[in-house]
């Protein structure tokens, strides 16, 4: 069995933002293929179905961002699913609007749902689909990240969506190495203009 585990905030007043992109991939995955995520339990909402003839979870933890660890530990602790075999997708302001970039390891830059994740499960050894979602200005990170993509975004974040289910598609079929061959590649696009994202700026994953 496969987590498939998209980070996001609960609650109407965060759907569409930049933090819950990894919810809008679980969507897109669950109508892809017919499985409803539905039913509660774990601090999450989740489903399980099949996919590339593997069967998985497709899992939206409730529990705000900077708890979805004990969301994924718990269910991965039932399931008895190992770190390798769960794949969080997560958005990343260190990378231009709708790029992608998938890995298999690797610290959490950042990133406090995905910090919490790995802590929660004693390893970085934590497979992983970023999408970019741009940078802040500086200062701006917490307002940034809990805001709407605009008008000039969207198509480009529509996009990354559908990539972003296909190389999870991918990643059950033919396997990571393939994956990152075919999804790793840069977008011809430039950042937009909101500045460079600097690690030492403010926290950019507060869930409020």
């Amino acid at each position: 069995m496969k987590l498939i585990v998209g980070l996001g905030n609960p609650g109407a007043e965060y759907a569409g933002t930049r933090h819950n992109i990894g919810f809008e991939v679980i969507a897109e995955l669950s109508r892809r293929h017919h499985i409803p995520v539905a039913r509660r339990n774990f601090q999450s909402v989740y489903g399980d179905g099949q996919i590339a003839g593997q069967k998985v979870l497709l899992v939206r933890p409730m529990t705000y961002m900077n708890l979805s660890g004990q969301a994924v530990s718990a269910l991965a602790h039932f399931f008895k699913v190992p770190p390798e075999d769960i794949l969080v997708i997560l958005d990343d302001v260190a990378l231009p609007t709708g790029q992608l970039r998938l890995r298999t390891a690797g610290s959490s830059g950042g990133h406090n749902g995905l910090e919490n994740i790995l802590r929660h499960l004693h390893t970085q050894a934590v497979p992983r689909v970023r999408i970019g979602v741009g940078a802040p200005r500086p200062g701006q990170m917490v307002r940034y990240v809990l805001s709407r993509f605009g008008p000039e975004e969207e198509p480009l974040i529509a996009e990354a969506i559908q990539r972003a289910a296909d190389a999870v598609e991918c990643i059950l079929c033919h396997g990571f190495e393939v994956a990152m061959q075919r999804f790793n590649t840069r977008r011809e696009r430039s950042r937009p203009d909101n500045a460079s994202h600097s690690p030492s700026e403010e926290n950019p994953q507060e869930s409020s």
